[in-house]
Parts: structure tokens; C-alpha cells; sequence
């Protein structure tokens, strides 16, 4: 971001104290008494050999080393008298003989003094906040309590402008474990899930300055994980979260936010897909930038649930399309900077990848228990499943509606099945679910038609969309019908991933998850049966814009910064 500050040119070092002349510059270059050469050393005489009247030899050295010691006199004085010069005309710009003999030049915006101003106190964009009402640095902090894991982001803002710009982030996820590390794993040990949040803390209070951290807000806010967690025992989330808040408010420094501001809660789905695009389009310059050209749409695919979120427009409505966006949940009205945006979302629980898993293998042994409900003998052995790669096999545990529990061995087809394994992923969709409001996407819910509301507009896909995508080769932007392409040639199997050799690390991605053929169908899926999108739609993978995380924790981070008035910071000038 451009400033005055940076337009003008960094005063020299010696505005910086006070003379009362000139600074008298002292440097190595210039000697401090004469000191004979090793030549005229080597031809000195004896001490008392210059008043031996008879020693002709000695008198003869002694005349040679008086011419040296004259021609080297000669010499110093020259060099002094040059050297004089040269400390007059470089002391008028405050450098002195050192600095010109070593090619140093005057302090820049890129000086050592400049980076001293960029410590955790200070920021090189400028010098002052925008507002006295703003501190110069904030810094606040976003705890993502996902369904596999718990990640923080410690984010630092400076307020040279009216927006809040993003500076750095920090990051760290807890350690990955068998049946994964969220809070939800916990259970019934609400105390054990709050402790495991204490790893990610540590990176806040080495992040975040001594200064600052009683007025660095922290938020956690929990997603899929927890909202199932309540499906299976009541109640279960909010022990967990009490002792979460109660955790950060008796250990760490941080303000917790309030309850009132949702300071640790579990996340309402529209408000995860609706940061993750407020992140999106944030780090795109498109919201609180110059940017003014249409906003991208973001399809975020996590374990337990799908978030799409996008700005749909009805300039030309046709074929029974509306004027405007339908009244309802869907509808998320969100300002900044004197800017409206109408924006349709959706967050699709139980559609994240890992659910989908779950819900596959479901679909494949639920069809062999209907086949034979008394007859349980098929579920001691493998289980051809269409969604895994041939010659590889993965075990599961299926919880049938019914109650019944298997633990079974699914194993690849003899031959690949990519088709089949698509057709598996569709039928959990129920896309012939009763539509109450048309059009709908999938599951009878309602949304605006992607080809006729936003045909060629930016969609970012990430999250999952990435991680399954950008370690096989894939570039930053293809497809659909690209990404129908990828997974026919993963569900072969090892006889059809030789083209994957020339990506590093492909292969041993390809050999360590046998699920990738039904991932990737799901993917497929979603997108084009799930809602709607054409296979020649081009879609973005990005997992950082600007070097900078994206999901949803950065959009829901932006609002503490003015939350609460108790956390403006009493340091407004750069340190």
C-alpha cells in the first residue's frame, strides 16, 4: 500500500542526532603516526652504529636510509593531503572515507532502519495510523476447530489505510492422529479437548509482542465435527466448548471474545462459507481494494461439510429466472466500505469428503445387507467396491440406519470402475430430492443456476479440492472435464499411473490412499451433478493467495478488530 512515507526519501543517520557542526567522521583510512615499511626496518643499522666515524659501510646505509625515510615522508603527505579531500567532500552528505572506499550509498526504504521499523510492534508501510481511533498493529487470533484436526492463525494488520491490511500469519495445525485430532475426537473428555489446543497457543504467545497480547482478541470456532458430535449425544459440544473458553480465560493472556460475539461457539455453516469468501475475495483486492470487477465464488470442501458461496447477478433473467436473488436462509446481505453484496450460500452437512467416504461405503454395504439380511456371511470377506483403485484394498466400519455394525475389507475391482464409482457418489446426492423452491442444486435445496446467475466469473475450489488435486500435478486453474479425465486415470490403478512418475511425490501419494479413485469421483460429482457446473467450467485450486491461507478464518478474524472496544491497543506509533 502506498503512502507519503514511503514517496519520501529516508532522512541520512545524522538527522537523527543532534551536532552543534558537522559530525567529525573518524576512520581506519586515515593514520595516526608514520610507521616504517618492513624494507626500511630490514636496512636500519645497530642502535650506535651512525657515530662510528671509521664504519664507512654503516655510513653508507645510514645516507640510503635517510633518501627512504625522505621519498616516505613524501609520499605519507600526499596521501594525507588526499585523503583530506576526500573526508571534506563526502562529509557533506554524512559518509564518510570508510563508507566511500566500501561502496556504501545513503539509507534507503529498504535500510536496516526500515527493517527495524517492521519488528511486531511497527510496519514499513507507514508511519501513523489512518485514525486515532485505530492502533497502528493489531494483531488477533482464529482457532479453526475442524472435524479433523485444530488449526490456529495468528494474523498481524497494520491501519495505514481505512481497511485493515494483512502484514503476516502464523500457522499450525495440531499433530494428525488415528481417528483424527479435533475436538470432536474427544468425546466425552471435555477437558483433554481443551488441552489439546495448548500447542497451537504456544505459537501465539511467541508471535504475538508482550505489549500487545492483552489486547490481541481470540476467537475459536468449531465446524462439522461438533455439529455431528451433538447428532450422536446431546449436549456433548457445549461441555467441550465451556471448558475451552474456560481454558484460554485462566491460561493465556488473550481476550476471549465474548459469548455475545460468538468467541467460542460451534460455526454456523453459512457463516463458514460466507468468511471463507469474504477471505477470497479480500485477498483478491476485489472487497476494501481498487478492484472493482466481479466477485469469485468459492467452493469449500471440508470433511464433514461443503460450503458454496457466491454473488449471483439476474441482468438478464430468462427461462423463469427471478429479478433478484429469492428471500430466505440462503440470502446473506454483507457490507463494507459502502458496498452491498447479495450473496447466495449454502453449507451441505454431511457433503464434506470424509462424510462422503462414510456414506459410500454405506450405500455399497447396505446393498449387500437388503440383498441378504439373514445371510451375513458376505461381510467376512472383501467387498468389491467400484471406488477403489484395482489391487488395493482399505478397511472400514459401516454403521447402517438400522443399527447393524460391520467391520468389513473393501477391496478395488479386478478391472477399473470409474463410472460406477461416479454413479455411487451421485446417488448420494439425491438430486431427485422434492425441490420446494426451484432451481436446486442437490438434497431439495435451492439455488440461483451457476450457467445463467455467474457463467463466467472466478470459482476458487480449495481445501479439500486442493489436496486431492495439486499433489497428482494438476495446475492452479482447469476443468471439470479435465478433473473427470484425472480420475479415470487414478481409478486404474498402478497399471495406468505411469504418466504420474515425472510428478514428485505422486506415486507414493497415489499408493498411500486406496480411497483417491472415490475422492476424486465425489469431487467430480459435486461439481457437475451436485451443482450444475459445465464440464468446459474452468475452476481455480488455491490453497494460499498472496501467500496468504485462505478458508474461512481470515473473513471471521476481520470482524475483531473493531469488536470490542476493550481491545484497542495504547500503542499507536511504530517502535
Amino acid at each position: 500500500m502506498s503512502t507519503a512515507f514511503d514517496a519520501r526519501r529516508r532522512p541520512s543517520l545524522w538527522s537523527y542526532l543532534s551536532f552543534n557542526s558537522k559530525p567529525r567522521r573518524r576512520s581506519s583510512s586515515l593514520p595516526k603516526h608514520e610507521t616504517p615499511s618492513p624494507d626500511s626496518k630490514e636496512n636500519t643499522p645497530p642502535k650506535g652504529s651512525w657515530g662510528r666515524a671509521g664504519n664507512l659501510e654503516g655510513y653508507k646505509e645510514a645516507s640510503m636510509t635517510g633518501g627512504q625515510r625522505a621519498r616516505l615522508l613524501k609520499t605519507a603527505g600526499f596521501i594525507t593531503l588526499v585523503v583530506l579531500l576526500l573526508y571534506l567532500f563526502t562529509s557533506r552528505d554524512g559518509a564518510g572515507v570508510r563508507d566511500m572506499v566500501q561502496g556504501a550509498q545513503k539509507p534507503s526504504s529498504t535500510s536496516t532502519t526500515d527493517k527495524k521499523i517492521a519488528g511486531p510492534l511497527g510496519t514499513t508501510k507507514c508511519s501513523k495510523s489512518s485514525s486515532k481511533e485505530k492502533p497502528l498493529i493489531q494483531y488477533a487470533l482464529m482457532i479453526d476447530a475442524g472435524s479433523t484436526g485444530s488449526r490456529i492463525h495468528v494474523y498481524k494488520f497494520n491501519n495505514c489505510g481505512s481497511t485493515p491490511e494483512l502484514e503476516s500469519e502464523e500457522f499450525k495445525m495440531t499433530e494428525k492422529k488415528e481417528g483424527g485430532s479435533g475436538l470432536s475426537s474427544y468425546g466425552d473428555d471435555a477437558e483433554g479437548a481443551a488441552k489439546s489446543l495448548d500447542m497451537l497457543l504456544e505459537v501465539a504467545m511467541k508471535t504475538v509482542p508482550d505489549k500487545l497480547k492483552g489486547c490481541s482478541p481470540i476467537a475459536v470456532k468449531a465446524t462439522a465435527g461438533l455439529r455431528k458430535l451433538d447428532q450422536k449425544k446431546e449436549g456433548a459440544s457445549k461441555k467441550i466448548l465451556d471448558a475451552v473458553r474456560n481454558r484460554l480465560e485462566t491460561k493465556f493472556p488473550f481476550p476471549v471474545v465474548s459469548a455475545v460475539n460468538g468467541g467460542v461457539e460451534v460455526m454456523d455453516g453459512k457463516d463458514e462459507g460466507v468468511y471463507a469468501w469474504i477471505t477470497t475475495n479480500y485477498l483478491l483486492g476485489k472487497i476494501g481494494g481498487p478492484d472493482k470487477s466481479p466477485t469469485a465464488a468459492v467452493f469449500d470442501l471440508g470433511g464433514g461439510s461443503t460450503q458454496i458461496v457466491f454473488e449471483p447477478t439476474f441482468k438478464s433473467p430468462s427461462g423463469g429466472m427471478p429479478e433478484t436473488l429469492h428471500e430466505g436462509e440462503h440470502k446473506y446481505v454483507f457490507k463494507t466500505g459502502g458496498t452491498t453484496y447479495e450473496l447466495y450460500q449454502h453449507s451441505h452437512l454431511g457433503y464434506g469428503l470424509m462424510a462422503a467416504r462414510e456414506s459410500i461405503h454405506k450405500s455399497v454395504v447396505q446393498a449387500l445387507h437388503d440383498a441378504s439380511p439373514t445371510d451375513k456371511s458376505w461381510a467376512s470377506s472383501p467387498i468389491s467396491n467400484p471406488c477403489i483403485a484395482p489391487g488395493m484394498s482399505r478397511e472400514v466400519n459401516v454403521t447402517l440406519d438400522s443399527g447393524d455394525f460391520y467391520t468389513t475389507t473393501m477391496a478395488g475391482p479386478k478391472d477399473a470402475a470409474s463410472a460406477q464409482c461416479r454413479g455411487l457418489a451421485e446417488k448420494i446426492l439425491l438430486k431427485d430430492k422434492q425441490c420446494d423452491l426451484a432451481p436446486c442444486s442437490f438434497g431439495g435445496i435451492h439455488q440461483p443456476s451457476l450457467e445463467k446467475t455467474f457463467a463466467r466469473e472466478d470459482v476458487y475450489i480449495f481445501s479439500y479440492f486442493f489436496d486431492r488435486t495439486k499433489p497428482l500435478g494438476m495446475p492452479e486453474s482447469f476443468t471439470v472435464a479435465e478433473l473427470r479425465d484425472l480420475t479415470a486415470k487414478v481409478c486404474e490403478g498402478e497399471k495406468g499411473w505411469a504418466s504420474f512418475g515425472a510428478v514428485e511425490g505422486a506415486l507414493e501419494e497415489l499408493k498411500g490412499r486406496p480411497e483417491y479413485c472415490l475422492d476424486l469421483n465425489f469431487m467430480v460429482g459435486l461439481l457437475h451433478t451436485g451443482y450444475d457446473m459445465g464440464l468446459n467450467r474452468e475452476v481455480k485450486i488455491a490453497k494460499k493467495i498472496k501467500g496468504n491461507e485462505l478458508g474461512w478464518c481470515l473473513g471471521a478474524s476481520l470482524p475483531l478488530l473493531s469488536q470490542e472496544s476493550g481491545w484497542k491497543c495504547k500503542v499507536t506509533e511504530s517502535h
